[in-house]
């Protein structure tokens, strides 16, 4: 669904390239206790060290070890001190955290006194990583150079740059998390991107810089964003419509955008449980640049686990783009709909407006799909591979259309409910870690319009974000 986000800029605090999760050991939390304790006795937790600093500014740690004092008796300790090691690698600065609890020594130590500490140790200075990343029917080559822990307080430097079957760019990212509250923090980005949409016959560039600021609040997750971006279109073939060429060369966008995040499910690839709504706003054009609009989008998904390990998946997309002042809205701005990873059964981004079969991408739309995801037959791999692979029904359907904005809310509901598109089918599901997922799908569209391309039979799939 969404816009070209493809040509966003690779998300820089994604997973972590350097380490990955795999990768750090299981928590082990080593005893030695010199003296019988007994696991609901009082004890007193009397210090807590941490070996193995170089670089890292021990200020910024107090925060994320202080509950450890809190402990009251033995089970309590290894709770916080295993809590408080989470909390150590979510930093990101550290290849591996030990916990060691004694019982204490020295002058001072009292009978139920307790030391713990933490063994560190650090990234190196600089980690290379290279890696292959999956987006939205694409595949990429991504090499990433990396400063973990920049300044000593676990400020990140990353530059990136990735090669892909549609596009190419690099980018350089400096992220700083807030001492003690790591979810609060702060990025700034410049970046390259090309990209190539052969649906809309168009090649686009993009150069900008933006910056941004996360915060929690209550449960959800606020993100507030300026960008600056100069956009270069062209066409990608000679064949290109008139209408694309139209819409060729440079403008300046300069864009606040507000993001609001609740997601409470298990997995965010092949979730069993939780939800999550997602709501974006952008305003263009306030800030300066030639681009005026104001954009809304939402997503909402609800998954529900029934009997037999199968769960039920039901998700709503929607957006509307208004133009702001005279200029007409431009095709990088608009949405698009259709394929693999939203409407099944329709080829990549093709349907809606067109103009001699380039797709130039909607003002308006909404998507629905319902899934059902079971265990494949007979369950063979039960309990190890097998448990990558899901069987899956869906029912998808929705629409992308221009409005006219003179003349008001109820037609325009009307023109997005009218000439619907729906498609239905079955397929099967691999999870690719926690990062992508891959599906093989048989649909069969419905509900197709005169100039859309549909895929009919067979379609294969891969992404980081499904209806």
């Amino acid at each position: 669904g969404g816009t070209l986000d493809s040509l966003d800029p690779m998300p820089m605090q994604g997973p972590e390239l350097g380490v990955q999760a795999d990768d750090i050991e299981a928590p082990g939390v080593q005893q030695e206790p010199k003296q019988e304790v007994l696991e609901n006795k009082d004890v007193v937790v009397q210090q807590v060290h941490i070996d193995g600093l170089g670089r890292t500014k021990e200020d910024l740690l107090t925060y994320e070890i202080a509950e450890v004092f809190r402990a009251k008796n033995l089970i309590d300790v290894m709770r916080r001190s295993h809590e408080a090691r989470q909390r150590l690698l979510r930093l990101g600065i550290f290849r591996k955290v030990e916990v060691i609890i004694d019982t204490a020594r020295g002058e001072h130590a009292l009978p139920n006194g307790l030391d713990v500490t933490f063994e560190v140790t650090e990234l190196r200075r600089l980690t290379g990583s290279y890696n292959t990343m999956v987006g939205n029917n694409e595949g990429s080559m991504v090499l990433g150079l990396k400063l973990p822990n920049a300044l000593g307080r676990a400020e990140k430097m990353t530059f990136q740059f990735s090669y892909g079957t549609k596009e190419t760019s690099y980018g350089l990212s400096f992220f700083k998390p807030q001492p003690g509250h790591f979810e609060r923090n702060f990025s700034i980005n410049a970046y390259k991107v090309t990209g190539q949409f052969p649906w809309s016959s168009l090649r686009e560039t993009d150069r900008g810089i933006s910056t941004e600021i996360s915060f929690p609040v209550w449960k959800t997750n606020q993100t507030l964003k300026w960008e600056g971006v100069w956009r270069e279109l062209g066409c990608l073939a000679n064949t290109a419509s008139f209408a694309v060429r139209e819409e060729s060369g440079h403008s300046l966008k300069s864009s606040l955008s507000h993001a609001m995040v609740i997601d409470t499910r298990n997995s965010s690839i092949l979730p069993k449980k939780g939800g999550l709504l997602k709501i974006h706003q952008e305003l263009a054009g306030f800030t300066g640049g030639d681009a005026c609009f104001l954009k809304e989008d939402f997503e909402i998904q609800l998954n529900k686990k029934l009997f037999w390990d199968s769960v039920l998946s039901a998700s709503l997309w929607g957006g509307l783009l208004l133009p702001l002042g005279d200029e007409k809205t431009s095709i990088a701005d608009r949405f698009y709909l259709g394929g693999p990873t939203s409407i099944r059964g329709f080829s990549m981004y093709s349907m809606g407006p067109q103009s001699d079969g380039d797709y130039l991408g909607g003002e308006a739309y909404w998507a629905g799909g319902l899934h059902l995801y079971t265990p494949l037959p007979f369950r063979p791999g039960r309990g190890g591979f097998g448990e990558l692979f899901r069987t899956h029904f869906f029912l998808n359907a929705g629409n992308l259309c221009n409005l006219n904005y003179g003349e008001g809310p109820q037609a325009h509901l009307k023109k997005l409910a009218e000439c619907l598109r729906w498609s239905y089918g079955l397929g099967i599901v691999l999870r690719l870690g926690n990062i992508a997922r891959l599906e093989l799908n048989y649909c069969i569209p419905m509900g197709v319009q005169s100039g859309d391309r549909i895929c009919d039979g067979v379609q294969f799939g891969a992404g980081i974000r499904f209806l």
